[in-house]
């Protein structure tokens, strides 16, 4: 006798249920880690090598290009990572990566203009549009925790900033359109890992990236004998590799957990670049970044806590 039918069962997209289990959280708290460290020191060598009167361009191709070579030569040393270079969803990546790169590109200025903990604290606008695009463009749900972390997020940048004139000027608009681009490119990653490999996302963003600092960069700097000194070749290699892993956690943390469970844990940047800015560059480190950064944290702590607990 055959088996009784049985009613077909059709998944629901994986994004849009995704249990946050103990060991998925322990993933994305261990990637998004390595995540602030590789952000904060990319911005430590981006003002040292602009202070090296480097441009942006020219900055952004040393990040881009050292990033490639390092991972052709993963390649050459191990022949199974080529298949997972091979072109996919090369309309999302050319938007990804185009978007990330003015972002990026606005970003980098920023630093040459502003404190470091003000930047970031200004950059830090981008998870509420993440939560709000993933909402749109993933169907990812927005819990109660979610919407306060980022709630809370904001409220202590504004402690942070203490918003007034002096504040909102050029470079800081600059952030803050910078803040979208990166909001636009997380989600974008998001969607990326559900079809695409870590190594073919990083991959391609170096190949994308990388021709658009050249068309910017005058090349005969890179033929200068003094861009070898030991001033600048740490900073430039420095910024070449937390280029290269800070979207290695990135990605790896979108893997393990939702976008708008992985982009609040960023906050914890901010209290980072603070004492960052503080230590090497001799820029104000006062109370109201404490309690900024206090506030920050506790929305954070909440959001994880509450990721913890089984949904119905």
């Amino acid at each position: 006798m055959p088996p009784p039918k049985t009613a077909r069962h059709i998944p629901l997209p994986a994004i849009a249920i995704m249990p946050v289990s103990g060991s998925n959280l322990a993933r994305v708290v261990f990637w998004m880690i390595g995540a602030l460290l590789s952000f904060s020191a990319m911005a430590i060598s981006i003002r040292q090598l602009s202070h090296g009167g480097l441009s942006i361009f020219e900055i952004l191709a040393i990040r881009s290009g050292l990033a490639l070579v390092i991972l052709l030569l993963l390649m050459l040393a191990k022949p199974e990572l080529r298949h997972l270079a091979q072109p996919m969803n090369m309309r999302l990546n050319l938007f990804r990566n185009t978007i990330h790169y003015a972002a990026q590109f606005a970003w980098a200025v920023s630093l040459t203009m502003l404190p470091l903990a003000t930047v970031f604290a200004l950059e830090f606008t981008t998870p509420a549009w993440t939560a709000l695009f993933a909402v749109w463009f993933l169907g990812e749900r927005m819990t109660v925790s979610r919407a306060g972390v980022v709630v809370l997020g904001l409220v202590g940048v504004l402690v942070i900033l203490r918003p007034g004139i002096a504040s909102f000027n050029p470079a800081a608009g600059l952030v803050l359109m910078a803040a979208v681009g990166y909001g636009t490119m997380m989600t974008v990653t998001k969607k990326l890992t559900a079809t695409q490999s870590t190594f073919g996302i990083i991959f391609w963003m170096a190949v994308i990236q990388f021709p658009l600092s050249l068309l910017g960069s005058n090349l005969s700097v890179y033929l200068d004998s003094s861009l070898y000194d030991l001033r600048h070749i740490l900073p430039a290699i420095a910024v070449g590799i937390a280029g290269l892993t800070s979207h290695l956690c990135l990605t790896n943390a979108f893997r393990a957990g939702d976008a708008t469970l992985v982009v609040p844990l960023d906050f914890m940047r901010i209290p980072l670049i603070a004492v960052v800015g503080w230590a090497f560059y001799g820029e104000a480190l006062d109370v109201w970044v404490l309690v900024g950064a206090l506030i920050i944290i506790a929305g954070v702590l909440w959001n994880l806590q509450s990721e913890r607990r089984p949904r119905p």
